[in-house]
């Protein structure tokens, strides 16, 4: 990801405009691939909470045979959208 990139991500607690950061989990900078937790630890992603959308739907039918027992259910996941602000390193 780069600064700018728009991402939906699980559902976040925080309200629309609120700035939340996130740990690196690998940071590719040209050459250079930084790998190690101790290395990781300088890094860091502050994004900007866009708002909250939900995934596509998802049927589910439980159905037992010989009972005339069905069942429809749906689910939509909740996610949030994140608009990256800064990656910042502590070198």
């Amino acid at each position: 990801m780069t600064e700018g990139d728009v991402l939906t991500v699980d559902r976040l607690s925080d309200e629309v405009g609120a700035t939340v950061t996130f740990p690196a989990v690998l940071v590719v900078d040209g050459d250079n691939v930084v790998t190690s937790p101790a290395e990781l630890a300088k890094y860091e992603v502050t994004a900007e909470v866009l708002g909250a959308v939900k995934g596509p739907k998802i049927n589910i039918m439980h159905y037992r045979n010989k009972t005339g027992y069905k069942r429809r259910m749906g689910h939509r996941q909740p996610y949030t959208r994140v608009k990256v602000t800064g990656i910042k390193s502590g070198k």
